[in-house]
């Protein structure tokens, strides 16, 4: 660390990145919680064991290829050139591990970010900035899980998790969620907290599973009408909301960039003005997310009481659908548009599950595919419309301009082509392979039933051993 400014900002952007890993950490435990509350008592145990074993999972995966990939392909398919230079998330790199020194990888953003800091800024943040791209792929992973629950086979989902977690999601990234990336540059596109490049991915991925896994037994009555199979414990449900929605603010503020010199963006040259940004590199302030993030969370809570007539599981769930429809343009809108478009988001969403469900026999037992899917959908395209013309990241002013085709382009790119295309082919294999979905018989008792068996067998001879002690002390005759 050169300087005094400079040996300030490393540190501080490490414990930043450091901080929003246990407030994501949230978003997992609040999946687990409103997954159970969700599912009826008999798959308990699978649902949250399908849920844990994600995360080593997805973390030895992502340490190995996922990271890689996020600096290896911004340039997409061939689209803009081949692949980039990656030599801080390659996994024998030095910068992989436990260090102090080591060489700086060969990697320039177009400010040059971190390149100024010399050595010492990967080297210091390179572990809490694959912790934080790490945590949001377990989110994919999650949001996929619910779409799922109490008919998947464990290993089945396990493999489809390593697939949105460590290879679609970052790819997706790498093009739509770096400053280079080719959908950036050529596109204009624009999703400053993941409308699309987390939940439109995750919610199309998550409807790719589900077409081909099938509904659940007893969902639709012989003439297709839909059956309301209710959440056992509404109380969970809402407390693992209300957990996702604390994570949130740690993911928001991951999306972020906490402190660049102003100059290196194209400020006054001499003035030293530090500022927070965007992934993209474009100027924004933490009061920026307190406003809209609360702004939007309100409009859907708001229009989910109206459009549900007050019923609680999606009342909780079209405020996190209003949060992922504004997510795309909350760096810069107004608080009242984000209030608006979250309620526009939370509306759409909750009309979309029914007319899906109805419609085509589809089962979203939790309602993650319009809450994630169609909201962050939905929240792209607005944002093309609301901010056209405004520059989408602080690079390539003249290219990356906001559109609503951009955006309607990068939509489709996000939940069709990297989320239900992928989600598809794969539940495919399983399915010919027989790995997908359980046996009928394995449903109907439930998935919990060997834990279940075991833990009776073992009560039993616990009270066996009681009777056989008490006999011995003459306490039964």
């Amino acid at each position: 660390m050169d300087t005094d400014i400079g040996a300030l900002t490393v540190i501080f952007t490490e414990f930043y990145y450091w901080v929003t890993v246990p407030l994501m950490f949230l978003i997992h435990v609040g999946f687990c919680m409103y997954e159970v509350g969700a599912t009826r008592h008999k798959n308990h145990i699978h649902t949250l064991m399908k849920n844990t074993m994600l995360i080593p999972l997805v973390t030895v995966t992502f340490f190995f290829f996922g990271w890689w990939i996020y600096f290896a392909f911004p340039n997409g398919p061939g689209i803009t050139g081949g692949l980039t230079q990656s030599d801080n998330a390659v996994p024998w790199s030095e910068l992989m591990g436990t260090h102090l020194g080591g060489p700086g990888p060969a990697l320039e953003s177009a400010q040059g970010y971190g390149a100024e800091l010399g050595n010492s800024f990967w080297n210091r943040l390179n572990g809490v900035f694959w912790a934080a791209f790490l945590l949001f792929s377990w989110t994919a992973a999650s949001i996929v899980s619910g779409a799922t629950i109490e008919r998947i086979r464990p290993a089945a989902f396990w493999i489809l998790a390593v697939v949105i977690g460590s290879f679609t999601w970052i790819i997706d990234a790498a093009w739509g969620w770096h400053p280079d990336g080719w959908m950036v540059t050529q596109l204009g596109y624009h999703d400053a907290y993941a409308s699309g490049v987390i939940h439109a991915i995750a919610g199309g991925f998550a409807l790719g599973v589900i077409v081909v896994l099938g509904p659940r037994i007893g969902k639709f009555a012989p003439d297709g009408t839909p059956r309301n199979i209710n959440p056992h414990n509404k109380w969970l449900v809402t407390i693992g909301l209300f957990l996702i929605y604390c994570g949130f603010w740690g993911f928001y503020v991951a999306c972020n960039v906490p402190i660049i010199d102003h100059q290196s963006l194209g400020g006054a040259e001499g003035v030293v003005n530090f500022t927070a940004t965007t992934i993209y590199l474009t100027p924004t302030t933490l009061s920026a997310i307190v406003f809209n993030f609360l702004m939007s969370l309100s409009g859907g809570l708001m229009m989910g009481y109206v459009v549900s007539k007050g019923e609680a599981f999606w009342t909780y769930s079209a405020g996190l659908a209003g949060v992922i429809t504004a997510s795309a343009g909350n760096d810069l809108y107004h608080p009242i548009q984000a209030m608006i478009i979250g309620a526009i988001g939370a509306y759409c969403a909750y009309k979309l599950h029914f007319w899906v469900e109805r419609t085509f026999k589809i089962d979203d037992p939790v309602g993650a595919v319009a809450v994630h899917g169609y909201a962050g959908f939905i929240g792209l395209v607005i944002c093309g419309f609301v901010l056209w013309g405004h520059p989408a990241t602080a690079a390539y002013h003249e290219l990356a301009v906001i559109t609503p085709w951009g955006q309607f382009i990068g939509a489709c790119i996000m939940a069709i082509v990297l989320g239900f295309i992928p989600a598809w082919i794969v539940s495919k294999i399983l399915h010919g392979m027989g790995m997908l979905r359980v046996p009928p018989a394995v449903e109907l008792v439930g998935l919990d039933l060997s834990e279940e068996i075991a833990e009776e067998a073992d009560a039993i001879a616990v009270s066996q051993a009681d009777i056989e002690e008490a006999k011995k002390l003459g306490l039964l005759s």
